[in-house]
């Protein structure tokens, strides 16, 4: 485990969330969740393909299977209070969140790599897929912390996502920058082209990941 307890703010800062995310990660990547995610997500793209609707329905799902709901499990369990004792708040907020979001991008990318490995095809942009499902992923992780609840966390990521889906498609086609589709596949022109894109899924990222530690402070500090 890392160890910045003499270095400055910021290196302590850095250490406490590199301590719980190491851990954080291992339970989130070597799990049965991300194997059935990368499993199911596998067979999706293998019987319709990469361009398929239905692969790009089941990406806000599948990428919240591993960790979105690490937290919580958590806390409902008491379990929270035992790994506070053991390093900072922040750093397990902010470990708890960046595992959520690795895990539901890494889990879609593996899956499309075995996908373009069997079917020997070209590959595609892996960065912009990542970042996008970890978008969902932190939005599942942020409605599980306001709800308490698995189940608008799963779902509540997919009701957004199809939201966005139907709102550019049939009433703002012009609000191209917001339609998940074109975040995996992208079919405008963007400043700095797919940069562009992936700059923009970082922002949102940051912001939610922001806005999930917000919501978390309070419940540790109120528990």
């Amino acid at each position: 485990m890392l160890n910045y307890g003499r270095n400055p703010k910021f290196g302590v800062f850095f250490g406490d969330v590199m301590n719980s995310f190491e851990t954080d990660l291992r339970r989130a990547v070597f799990s049965f969740r991300f194997l059935l995610g990368a499993m199911l997500q596998f067979i999706v793209l293998w019987s319709q393909g990469i361009d398929s609707i239905l692969y790009k329905m089941t990406v806000p799902i599948i990428c919240t299977l591993p960790y979105a709901c690490g937290w919580l499990d958590e806390y409902k369990g008491g379990f929270f209070k035992l790994a506070l004792v053991r390093g900072s708040m922040r750093g397990y907020i902010w470990g708890k969140f960046l595992a959520c979001g690795i895990s539901g991008g890494g889990v879609e990318v593996l899956s499309a790599w075995i996908f373009y490995a069997v079917k020997k095809g070209q590959p595609s942009d892996y960065g912009l897929l990542f970042l996008s499902s970890a978008v969902w992923a932190a939005v599942a992780a942020v409605l599980a912390a306001l709800s308490n609840s698995k189940y608008l966390a799963h779902g509540g990521s997919f009701v957004i996502y199809y939201f966005l889906v139907i709102i550019c498609e049939r009433y703002w086609s012009g609000l191209y920058c917001l339609y998940p589709y074109e975040w995996l596949n992208p079919q405008h022109t963007w400043v700095w082209g797919n940069k562009g894109v992936m700059v923009l899924l970082s922002g949102m990222i940051l912001v939610l990941g922001l806005w999930h530690y917000s919501i978390l402070q309070r419940r540790v500090e109120h528990a």
